[in-house]
């Protein structure tokens, strides 16, 4: 109907706009939102989020390199490495139980919220040394082990991993991040898919709607102070974890 169809577009263009601003691709977002919202699954809604996600972030690692060069190189280290978890993690995701699978994503949410929470004691606490850069896949592989669980979550979790670790500025590591998603994405999204967990008559018009607006939401978060941001994200994390909690008892 011509209606939904202008209801997943505004949705999607809100959520991209949203994820634009919190770095985040907006998909973290959407599964809650397709959970309370349309009665999906959690791998459903995981699915229909990938749709919209994955081309949020093909921009958003465009935009990433343009302003802070990085080797491609590097990025496709990363990027490779991932495939190699995201694909068994998927594969996992759509077997397990709904109610499983929902409960242990609210708890990543929570844990993600801690760490934002309290990221300004843990870079007093940062790692002096960086790492070698031979242990750099190792990020990849950790990345993908959370793009094919939750079909989110990768990019959060490898970027305060390439800043602590690495020593990478935090615009590097954002995009070296992205670099990480992409591959994880396309792979997790080829899993769901394969499975029937993907809902694209609602998936394609959000994903419209997000790539209209997540340039937006990028030139907003440089105009607010990063603490803000990390106190708004932390607080919609636990929100959303509270109320997947409690939809999943």
């Amino acid at each position: 109907m011509p209606w939904q169809i202008m209801e997943a577009l505004l949705l999607g263009a809100g959520l991209g706009a949203l994820g634009g601003l919190l770095g985040i691709g907006g998909g973290i977002l959407a599964i809650p939102v397709l959970v309370m919202l349309y009665g999906m699954n959690q791998a459903l809604a995981q699915g229909t989020a990938l749709v919209m996600m994955t081309p949020n972030v093909l921009i958003g690692f465009w935009r990433y390199r343009q302003r802070n060069p990085f080797p491609l190189r590097t990025a496709a280290l990363i990027g490779l490495a991932s495939i190699i978890s995201t694909y068994p993690a998927a594969q996992l995701a759509v077997g397990m139980n709904a109610s499983l699978l929902r409960q242990c994503f609210a708890v990543f949410l929570l844990l993600l919220a801690a760490y934002f929470a309290f990221d300004q004691y843990l870079r007093r606490t940062a790692t002096r040394t960086p790492w070698p850069e031979q242990l750099l896949p190792l990020v990849g592989v950790i990345g993908g082990l959370f793009a094919g669980l939750f079909s989110v979550g990768a990019g959060i979790v490898a970027a305060p991993i390439l800043v602590k670790g690495f020593g990478k500025k935090q615009a590097v590591a954002q995009g070296l991040a992205l670099a990480l998603v992409v591959p994880g994405a396309l792979v997790a999204l080829w899993s769901y898919g394969h499975a029937g967990h993907i809902n694209w008559w609602l998936g394609l018009p959000m994903a419209i709607g997000g790539i209209s607006t997540v340039s937006w939401g990028v030139a907003w978060a440089h105009r607010l102070p990063e603490r803000r941001l990390r106190i708004i994200f932390a607080l919609m994390l636990i929100a959303t974890a509270i109320l997947m909690l409690l939809q999943a008892r």
